[in-house]
This record gives C-alpha cells, structure tokens and sequence, in this order.
C-alpha cells in the first residue's frame, strides 16, 4: 500500500493518553494511532490529558462541552491542533477504530484544515453489521489461510458496527441422519442453539466436546470483536429441528415437520414451540449462551428452510403443520394463520425478553420473507426489542418490486448487487414500521457472497455506493451486509471495504471523491486514476450479467458448475466417473438436475425462452465488457510504476476469473437453450442445429475450463473460497484442479452422445 496519500493530520502528534478506565476498544483505536506514528511503546495510560486523547462519551476525556448532538445514538468528533494536543471520541467503541481509521485515510483533504478547530461526524448508519459472514462463521470458514483476528480488524476499520460469532468449530455439523440423503449438511451454517448449549431436556443429545468446540469459538470470536468495540450476535436457522433421539424421550414435544421432503430421506421435527417445557428449554438454552457471552448484543434468526420453521405457518416445506396445542380442529386458513404468526412472536419474545435479563439492549431480528400469509400478524408484534430484516420493506413473501436495471424482464434481484435503487414507497413502509416502535434492518451486497461464489474481491463499488446512498436517502439507520466482507487479507486492493467505510462517514462525498481517495492510498496519486478505471471496466461488465437463478449465488458451487462436464446426456459418464464432483453436490439421487441443468428438485429454474435470452446478454453484452476491461487492466499493469505492479496484477487476476466464472454461466444456459430446443424440434434439420450449437457451446467451455486451470495454476493471488480442510456441499477443496481435469477428461469422451434427458428421475427409488 502506498503512504504518499498519508494526511498531515498527524504530524504533530507526539504523545496519545488513554485514561486507564477506558474500554479495551479505545486502547485498540490508540494503539493503532501509535502504530501510523511509529512510537513503539504504545499510548500513554494516566488520568491527566497529554498530547492526544482518545475516548468514548463519558469517558475520563469527554468533554461535554464539545459541540455534538448528544440526543443522537451515533456521533464522532476530532480535533487535532497544530501543536499535536486534542481528542478523538466517539459515542460507542464499535465507531471509534473505524473513525480513527478515517482520519487517517480517508478524510477529505478539505476538512483536514476544518479538524485543527475540531469536527463532529454522525455515521450515516448507527447498526452496520454483516449477516452471514461467509467465511468467519458461515460455508467458507473452512477457506485455506484464513486469519479470523485479521478478518474482523477488517470489519472494524470498514466502519462495523457488530461482529457475527455462531460458526462451528467443525467443517461439519454433529447431525444425525439417513445414508442417502443429503440434509444434515444444511445445518452447517447458521447455527442454532443446540450445537452451542444444551438444556435439562436436550442434555446428552449432542457430545459435550462438539458443544463445547463450538462455543469457544464462538467466545473467541467475541472476544476479538469487543477489543475493537464491535457487538457480537448470532444468526440462526430456528426454531430448528431436534435429532429423532430427542422425540423417542419425549414424543409429546414433536412439534412442525420441517424438512424439504425432496431432499431429505428422514422426517425432521421442531418442537412444540408454545409447550411449556419447550418454552423452558428455550429460556435454558438463551441463558447458558447469554451466561457464557453476557455482551452478546442480538439473535437473528432465518426460519422455514434448513430444517428450521415455526408450527403451521404457510411456507413450511410439506405444508402447514405441527403439534396439537396450537390449532384446534376445523379452523379456517385465515385463522390458522394469525395463530401461526401470533405463536412465531411469542416465541420471539420469549427470547428477547431472557436475553434481555443480561443485556437490556438486546434485540431479536426475524427474517420476514417466508411469511407471506403470515405477515400482517407478525409486524403487528413487533416493538420492544424485536423487529424484521429483509432486502426490501414492501416485501409480502418473496415477492418483491424490483428489476435489474440492465433487463427489466428478470426480477429477483433484491438485495443482490444489481439492486442499486430503492423504491420511493419503501419510506411509507418505514415510517409505519417506526411509528409502530421498532426499527427494521434492511440488506445489501458488499462482496460476492451470494452473487459471484466462490470468487473473492470482486469490484463492484459504483452499484454498491448508489445502493447505500439509495438506503441514506430513505434514512435507513440499520443496514446489513448480506454474506459479509468475504476473505479481505485475500483482496487488499478491493475498494468495496474501504468505501463502506468512506460512506459510513463522508456520504457526502461523490464516488469519484470516494474511490480517488482510496486508490491514491493503496498505489499513489500517479496510477490512482489508472485503478479506478480498472474498478469501473470489471463493474461496467458484471452489471450485464442477467440473473440466472440459484446458479448465480451458493447454486454454482452447490452444483459443481466448474467441474462437472456439460454434455449431451449428463449422466452419460458412469457412476464411478461421476463420483468425483458428485460426492459433494448439493443432490440426491433422483434430483431431475442430475440430468437437466434446467430444474433443482419440483422447481424450474430455466425455461427455454429464457436461456435464449441470458445466451444472448452474456455473448452480446458482459462478456465483450470483461474482455475489454481485462485488455485494458493489462495495459495499465505494463506501464504503472513498480511496487504498484501488483495492485493491476491482482484486479487482472480477478477480472480473468471473473471472466471464468461468467463463461460458465453462459455454458449452463446455452445448454439449456440447446437442449430444450433440440427436444422440441420436430424435424432432422432443427435438431442438427440446436446440437451444432450445443456443440459449439461445449468447445467454448472447454476453452473456458483451461483458461481456468492456467489462471489457478499461475496466479500469486487468492482468488476464491477454497477449504483448507476438507471439500464440502459449499466449497471447492484443494483438489480443484485435479476435478477440471477430470472434467475436460469426461467432456471429450462423451461429447458426441445423444442428447437425452430422464424425464423420470424423480420417480427413481
């Protein structure tokens, strides 16, 4: 990183005092000011005020003179005169070290004068927090390399607010199960109570060692989170289910059936939720975690899928359903629903109101999307510590009013990087929300999380600014990374932390303040521009990606996109020549994707129309792009000066793979195109054309497949989510490679079969 960019708001510094009362936070924050100025020995510890002061309100240092609006949750303020006295402050320790970091790299040089007589900051956001952190406690946390301590620095220096804490200590989950199926991994991520703590009831379920694994990992991860005044939550797939164990003790507490019957072979049960001893056992459970992490600062919990659900609510896989203390015989729909959604809240409050023994602050989060039927009954009980998150407010299911601005015709863009736009509506709905006492947590991409997996630093920054500045216009307090940051010691030269942290606390600016600033401080102010424009060519070409649904987040590593062969017939290869990507696939034996890359279990995924249609937007629009921002990054790389080499080396190396990853969307949907409409043909002319073109699309796939191989073999860089301890469902192994080989092995040997698809494979035994 370059340091021509260092400002001079420093210079003078030659002592920092902390007062020896103050949070481990603001020791954090000041060690850091020591370290830009090299004094080893760290900052001063005394009562009396020297050189610079480092606080939080109501601190030794806090002067209540200083001119902030103390009324308001989120303030900063810093004033550093010329002969090296001040303060820094802020109002919580989770601001302080991003507000340092701001001052230091990221104000703008006008303000820089202004802070010789002091300035105030309000955050744009008072709660800016990952949801679903990939790769600290979610499907990539098994990534090789990956340093924990420094992922969360780096949450707190881009402007954080909270740290997510509930991963596993284990690549998998301690959940029984059948040989054939393949459900318990889904309980691999978004942890839920029982594999943290046990209660009188569950106690022996699960072993004390994976219990006891688990929950210090997650105490470590607090631990490091609250050293940079971050608050730890949890994100949670509950009520979720209890083993069959469990219900053989006590079968009177068998509650929804919560499974996805297409993908599980053994029937999985919640409990009872309005039970008494269920209640209980929530309140054990809450208090065991609360007892072991008395900061912890909320609960979200994601519910109705992964084995999770709440008793006889619209959205659960088999229907609506559950145990006997609920619903009374011969109830209308519209009945059981309001009871449905009057117990899910009740169990919401349950677990507020435990948690808020310990931390009075605490609060619940519900992801409110499965609850189409169930809504209207659910925001009514909201208040008091318990409130909704999702990517939209006028969200009524998963029906949601937005489209991606390149192809109105694709929707199902919410919360993904292409929802850079907020509706004008959505303040009505949250204006209501307000004014009925509680304030909801609205969603966004900041990495490639659920929109470009596995890849790693991907740039986006202009979507991601005009969707934060779409969120300030709205003034929405509480925002939402969904997938978090990803591998940030993998992408140093991303900006899209950088400018979280630049919008956090100069919204004001433009993006092109914004993104000057941070590519001046990684390369100098001679090749700054040249690495903006590189930013800008590999968004200009991501943003006409159409949306290819499922395979365009978790589905393209679910479903081995880059190693499994794209051939006429895909099961073609023997069983035991596909066991190499299939081992790990997210399937079963009779899922029809096995054999048509059109349809996952009962869904359609691609119809014929529309794999014409996003053939044609990858050939004709995002593909030519990345081609002419990889030929452009090239070019800058070969006459930017030294050391900045590897800032060009390293965006090209993401653009290539990025180009990669696109190719084989565009595989996957030209063999649908190909496929279907060689099925529908009805005379031998159109369907040698529709297998001329299905075997033109597997030439470029071929090509596609080594170009690959060559960037993984050659790249100095980390460019993906790879597990460094076993392959999973969710993430390449080690062995990646070795599968492409394999693919291109497979490829050319059954190239030239027929084309077929099973029509009745789900029908298999």
């Amino acid at each position: 990183m370059s340091q021509e960019a260092l400002p001079n708001a420093l210079a003078g510094v030659a002592d920092v005092t902390i007062s020896p009362h103050a949070a481990a936070s603001v020791f954090t924050a000041a060690e850091q000011i020591c370290l830009i100025l090299d004094q080893s020995g760290g900052p001063n510890v005394s009562e009396e005020a020297k050189g610079l002061v480092v606080d939080l309100a109501g601190g030794t240092f806090d002067d209540p003179a200083i001119p902030v609006d103390r009324t308001r949750t989120s303030w900063c303020y810093a004033r550093l005169a010329a002969d090296g006295t001040g303060c820094i402050l802020a109002s919580q320790g989770s601001l302080l070290y991003s507000f340092v970091h701001h001052i230091i790299e990221g104000l703008p040089v006008d303000t820089e004068a202004a802070l010789r007589e002091g300035i105030t900051v309000y955050p744009t956001f008072e709660m800016l927090r990952p949801l679903f952190d990939s790769v600290l406690t979610q499907v990539g946390r098994t990534h090789y390399g990956f340093d924990e301590e420094a992922h969360i620095e780096r949450i707190a220096r881009s402007g954080f607010t909270h740290v997510e804490i509930n991963g596993m200590a284990s690549a998998h989950p301690q959940e029984p199960g059948v040989r054939t199926e393949f459900y318990r991994q889904f309980y691999t991520y978004c942890a839920g109570f029982n594999h943290f703590v046990d209660s009188s009831l569950t106690r022996g379920i699960y072993d004390y060692s994976y219990l006891e694994a688990n929950l210090n990992r997650a105490k470590r991860l607090a631990r490091i989170g609250l050293d940079y005044g971050l608050k730890p939550g949890m994100l949670m797939f509950e009520p979720r289910a209890m083993p069959e164990e469990f219900f053989q003790r006590y079968p009177t507490l068998r509650g929804a059936r919560v499974d996805h019957p297409f993908r599980s072979h053994l029937p999985r049960y919640t409990l009872a939720q309005d039970h008494p001893a269920s209640r209980q056992h929530y309140r054990e459970v809450v208090m065991r975690l609360m007892d072991a992490i008395p900061e912890l600062s909320y609960f979200s919990f994601w519910t109705n899928d992964s084995g999770a659900g709440f008793e006889h609510t619209a959205s659960l896989y088999v229907g609506r359903n559950g145990g006997p203390y609920l619903i009374r015989e011969w109830r209308s729909h519209e009945k059981i629903a309001v009871t449905a959604g009057k117990s899910a809240v009740r169990w919401l409050r349950l677990i507020r109101d435990t948690a808020a023994e310990v931390n009075p602050d605490f609060e619940v989060n519900l992801r409110i999307e499965p609850f189409k039927v169930e809504h209207d009954t659910i925001i009514d009980g909201m208040g008091d510590g318990v409130t909704v998150e999702a990517p939209s407010l006028m969200v009524r299911g998963y029906d949601l009013p937005y489209h991606h601005p390149k192809y109105p015709e694709f929707t199902s863009i919410a919360g993904t990087v292409f929802h850079d736009y907020m509706d004008d509506k959505e303040k009505e709905v949250l204006d209501r929300w307000r004014g009925m006492g509680f304030e909801p947590k609205l969603n966004f991409s900041t990495s490639s999380s659920f929109n470009f997996e596995p890849l790693i630093g991907t740039p986006f920054p202009g979507l991601l600014y005009r969707k934060l500045k779409a969120f300030e216009n709205l003034t929405v307090k509480h925002a939402s990374a969904f997938g978090g940051l990803l591998d940030t010691e993998s992408a140093p030269y991303c900006p899209n932390p950088d400018l979280l942290r630049a919008i956090q606390y100069n919204p004001s600016a433009s993006l092109e303040t914004m993104l000057t600033r941070i590519a001046t401080e990684m390369v100098g102010t001679k090749d700054a521009a040249a690495l903006v424009e590189g930013w800008n060519l590999v968004e200009d070409g991501l943003s006409w990606f159409p949306v290819v649904p499922l395979y365009m987040n978790f589905g393209f590593v679910w479903y081995r996109l880059w190693t499994r062969p794209f051939i006429p017939n895909l099961e073609a290869p023997s069983f035991d020549e596909r066991h190499y990507y299939e081992r790990f696939m997210v399937t079963l034996h009779n899922n029809p994707n096995n054999v048509d890359l059109g349809k996952d279990v009962l869904f359609e995924l691609i119809t014929q129309d529309a794999a014409i249609m996003m053939t044609k937007a990858f050939d004709e629009n995002a593909l030519p792009r990345l081609e002419k921002a990889i030929s452009a990054i090239e070019a800058m790389g070969n006459t930017c000066e030294g050391e900045n080499f590897d800032a060009f080396d390293d965006l090209l190396d993401r653009a290539r793979v990025l180009q990669c990853w696109a190719r084989t969307l565009r595989s996957v949907v030209a063999w649908v195109a190909a496929m279907y409409q060689h099925q529908a043909a009805t005379t031998d002319a159109e369907r040698a054309k529709h297998y001329a073109f299905l075997q033109d699309a597997i030439d470029k796939d071929l090509d596609n497949t080594r170009n690959l191989i060559d960037l993984l073999e050659t790249t100095q860089h980390d460019l993906i989510v790879v597990s460094g301890d076993t392959e999973t469902p969710f993430v390449y192994g080690e062995n990646l490679i070795e599968q492409l080989h394999n693919k291109i092995a497979l490829t050319e040997k059954y190239r030239n079969v027929d084309p077929y698809i099973d029509p009745d494979i789900m029908w298999r035994i």
